[in-house]
């Protein structure tokens, strides 16, 4: 068993990190050269402000009055410059809309396992390729590598070479969510931009630098981000940071105009990197998180273009009453390239932005020769693509990009710049159009290259090792086969014939110098068949004995599971399944006639089904905080723990009854505080006050003794559960803001009834006598019990673990996306930002129900006298099917919603099975194990 163990953890491991290469391995390359606009750039310095988490609805949309939020902005994109709407693509996180912003490329997805704070690999960049740049903001986002020196007050972005880059930052205690003021953030960067630029005037080194060309100043405003996590953006104060900034915005562009003595060589651009959902959060791709404001304005940047009309789907031209100008949508890449034009420096190596010409005000050859270098640099990124892949693939194998071979590369350039030579630059810009979306595609093509031969190989592996799972079931735990005797010498050949096979692959792999992942994809279908075939006798037995059967039964009994396993991975898409799914569960006692011999049980059952089935249908979590229900559930958690202390005095061991009742009163009083603690931060906050130091302390003492109690309760079966339960809630409800704090309540009481549901279907099945749980007790249970064979309906139990657990993962919120968590679930615990410890608190959220659904399992799995192990092989089948779904299901085209939710989808599949592991283990802990609060010393008398 412990090798089965550890080489499961190995395989899933491996399928698990097998999407990372086959489907998102970084499609950065390095070696290109350098390209850059011929002709004069019409801007001398940039200055770029990316207002974080501003939505393109709160900035151009007018108030009631019909007056803006941004007089000044308003202004500009109506007199002054060019507007519309920059398109961002999930992850909408600061760092990926940074990188986008100033690198012309999407964040690959290898960057989530350093937290999108560090490069999985290195990258160009506009403030890399400019002769100095000037950066204000926060520290979590100045510091993230996108340069390679670090000078000045803050470690800079890695990834530039010399000392050109400068930042300045506040501390990281001043993005407090529970501040009273978080436009602070914002006035710091203005105030010290300005005196920036007073101090350059005495400061001869300083002034020359800042009178230099290819300039950029970057200010990074935080403030509205702040507001809008710790209020929402539809409060007063984001609508009031967002006046602040246009104001803030006025004053910078004023004293930088009038320290340049008005030389019309300054261009200037406002964005943001993310925008941010009515409910207070960010990270996927709802258009309120991926629609973001764009407004150019300065050198050489088109003035308003008024027109007659024009459409988008959205409809907000109307709303924001600006139908009549012109309307530039680019998407968030392409503000790269538009930043290397107008200040005329290199384009980024990596960008894959696409030039918005319309954004110009310029000549037609300026345009053409800008648009031409755009074409050249993504081109040069597909041909140093094109040699990886020819130098690490067989000749006779090969398979080159025919659009783009290098007889159509020389004429798409000599047919450009002959139409640039005469004049023809319409021509010219549409020809490199069409090679820039050619060399995307053939960088796709070329990226995507080896995918069907590794996705076979792990496909392969998945069927293989769920095979030889299944058979090992039979085998071991079932009645279904005969032992057989293995024959020695038939052995040997099946060894050194999958033995040569695996010689076969290596070879085939090291002469076309593979990287050593595709070793481990390749080869793993080797010895997981070699161990499916090991057991063809078992194959044998089972089809001889499947025949004896009623063929009718069999696929009946196939197709129910086939069904359930189809209702599991459709609930990963829409939460709804999961209420149908509780439903069918309610009328479960009456299908099997269950309900005849336990009336008030099946009803009790088909209650709390139809009671849980409830939150599915209900928002995600977060969206409308409600701490009045919150109140509720910990009050009524106190009543129902009253009814547990009543029935803990009528034990008669007295000794061992005070002790209970101690660790029951400290678990009481944990849920009273954790209530008024959670209405008392609720109240400080929303009075600008600040979290009380008296509360976070309380909610992190509860957080370590709510790990701790209930070793120290009773092990009676249902003391034991209430005992968990009661820890359980008091930290969750510190981290709950609505109705969800009343889910893992319901929830517990279904596993309740459930527990003795299956000691009512035991007994109907006649498969074993029924125990009195009443006086069942944990610490005993597995010295005592004598396991039996797996039965059919014991399938019909390990699904509804499973069933339960996808439950307690969705049922208030869908937790593959980002932006299901509402951030005020964790102000009671800390609200200065701080991404890792936020989120560690989240993912216990959702860990919770989860350990209440695993204790009772072991509950379940005890009390029917079933071994672990065997349980355990059946949801691990079970799961290992629906991630075999998934791993077809993931996909790197569509929307940017789609890849994420995919690729979330699979992650979270393969991690259920290793965490289940751990919940096994953690549940038999948290059961059976008791520590003692003291120890007396027994006196004995003659």
């Amino acid at each position: 068993i412990p090798v089965f163990i550890l080489a499961g953890l190995l395989v899933h491991f491996v399928f698990l990190v097998s999407i990372f290469d086959i489907y998102f391995s970084s499609p950065l390359v390095h070696g290109m050269t350098p390209q850059q606009t011929p002709l004069p750039p019409p801007a001398k310095r940039l200055v770029l402000f990316v207002a974080d988490g501003l939505r393109a609805d709160s900035l151009y949309e007018l108030s009631s009055n019909n007056t803006s939020q941004a007089p000044y902005l308003r202004g500009i994109l109506e007199n002054n410059g060019s507007w519309g709407i920059s398109h961002t693509r999930v992850p909408t996180e600061s760092r990926p809309g940074h990188v986008a912003l100033i690198a012309g490329f999407y964040e690959d997805v290898s960057a989530v396992a350093k937290g999108w704070k560090e490069n999985p690999v290195e990258f160009d960049s506009v403030f890399n390729e400019s002769k100095y740049t000037w950066s204000w903001g926060s520290p979590d986002i100045l510091p993230i590598k996108l340069f390679s020196f670090s000078y000045s007050i803050c470690i800079v972005f890695a990834g530039a070479t010399g000392d050109h880059v400068y930042t300045f930052c506040y501390t990281a205690e001043s993005e407090d969510f529970g501040a009273e003021d978080a436009t602070k953030l914002d006035t710091w960067v203005f105030d010290h931009v300005k005196s920036f630029f007073n101090s350059s005037r005495s400061n001869q080194t300083l002034f020359s630098a800042l009178n230099e060309d290819k300039v950029v100043l970057f200010l990074h405003l935080l403030g509205i981000d702040t507001n809008g996590h710790a209020h929402r953006p539809n409060s007063r104060e984001y609508k009031e940071n967002i006046k602040k900034v246009d104001e803030g915005v006025k004053e910078i562009v004023s004293i930088i105009e009038n320290f340049y003595g008005n030389d019309g060589k300054t261009a200037f651009i406002l964005t943001s990197d993310h925008g941010m959902t009515d409910w207070g959060s960010h990270g996927a791709g709802h258009p309120s998180e991926t629609l973001t404001p764009l407004i150019v304005w300065g050198a050489g940047v088109n003035y308003p273009q008024k027109v007659t009309s024009q459409f988008f789907e959205d409809n907000f031209l109307k709303e924001w009453k600006l139908e009549y100008l012109k309307r530039l949508d680019v998407n968030q890449a392409d503000i790269a390239p538009l930043m290397a034009s107008l200040i005329g420096v290199p384009f980024p190596l990596n960008s894959v932005g696409t030039l918005p010409l319309e954004y110009l005000n310029n000549s037609a050859h300026f345009k053409a020769e800008s648009i031409f270098t755009n074409a050249v640099q993504i081109l040069e990124q597909f041909k140093v693509k094109m040699n990886q892949k020819k130098e690490t693939t067989l000749p006779f194998l090969f398979s080159p990009f025919r659009p783009l071979s290098d007889s159509e590369q020389i004429n798409f350039l000599k047919k450009t710049r002959l139409y640039i030579q005469q004049q023809k630059y319409d021509e010219a810009v549409s020809l490199c159009k069409t090679l820039i979306n050619l060399a995307l595609e053939g960088l796709s093509y070329y990226h995507t290259y080896d995918r069907l031969f590794l996705g076979l190989s792990i496909a392969m592996s998945f069927v293989g090792w769920t095979t030889y799972v299944i058979l090992v079931i039979i085998k071991t735990h079932t009645n279904l086969t005969k032992t057989v005797q293995t024959n020695n010498k038939k052995s040997t050949v099946l060894f050194y014939s999958f033995a040569f096979v695996g010689m076969v692959i290596t070879f085939f792999l090291l002469i076309q110098t593979c990287p050593w992942t595709y070793y481990l994809y390749c080869l793993l279908p080797v010895p997981v068949w070699y161990a499916v075939v090991r057991e063809l006798s078992v194959i044998q037995d089972l089809a001889a004995n499947l025949l004896s059967l009623h063929i009718s039964r069999s696929i009946g009994f196939l197709l129910v599971c086939t069904l359930g396993i189809e209702i599991l991975v459709f609930s990963f898409f829409y939460r709804s399944t999961l209420t149908i799914g509780l439903l069918v569960f309610a009328v479960w006692p009456v299908i099997t006639q269950l309900w005849v011999q336990a009336k008030t049980t099946a009803l009790i059952w088909a209650l709390l089904c139809a009671l849980l089935a409830i939150f599915p249908l209900m928002p995600v979590v977060g969206r409308e905080p409600n701490i009045p229900l919150v109140i509720a559930a910990g009050l009524l958690t106190l009543l129902i723990s009253c009814f547990s202390l009543a029935s803990l005095c009528k034990r008669e061991n007295k000794s061992r009854n005070n002790e209970d009742m101690k660790v029951h009163f400290y678990q009481m009083l944990s849920i009273a505080l954790s209530t008024y603690v959670v209405s008392s931060t609720h109240d400080s906050l929303k009075n600008k006050q600040g979290l009380p130091v008296l509360n976070q302390i309380i909610s992190w003492m509860t957080l370590v003794s709510s790990s701790v109690l209930p070793l120290l309760g009773p092990t009676f079966l249902f003391q034991r559960l209430f005992s968990i339960l009661l820890s359980m809630m008091s930290t969750y409800l510190l981290l709950s803001t609505g109705y969800e704090a009343l889910f893992p309540l319901v929830l517990f009481g279904l596993m309740f009834v459930w527990i003795h549901m299956e000691q009512e279907a035991l007994q109907h099945y006649g498969l074993s006598h029924k125990p009195k749980l009443a006086v069942f007790n944990f610490a005993y249970a597995t010295d005592i019990i004598q396991f039996r064979q797996l039965h059919l309906d014991d399938v019909r139990r390990s699904f509804f673990f499973v069933f339960f657990i996808v439950t307690a993962f969705f049922g208030t919120g869908n937790i593959a996306s980002v932006n299901s968590f509402d951030p005020a679930s964790v102000y009671c615990f800390l609200t200065v930002f701080s991404p890792f410890t936020m989120g560690g608190l989240l993912l216990l959220k959702v860990v919770i129900p989860f350990v209440l659904v695993s204790c009772a399992f072991e509950a379940v799995q005890v009390t029917t006298q079933l071994s672990s192990k065997s349980l355990f092989f059946l949801v691990l089948v079970i799961s290992d099917i629906m991630a075999l779904h998934f791993f077809f299901l993931v996909k790197d085209y569509g929307s940017w919603l789609d890849i994420g939710t995919s690729i979330s989808h699979y992650v979270l599949v393969m991690s259920l099975t290793i965490f289940m592991m751990l919940m096994n283990g953690l549940a038999q802990l948290l059961t059976t194990k008791r520590l003692e609060l003291s120890r007396r010393t027994k006196h004995h008398t003659t």
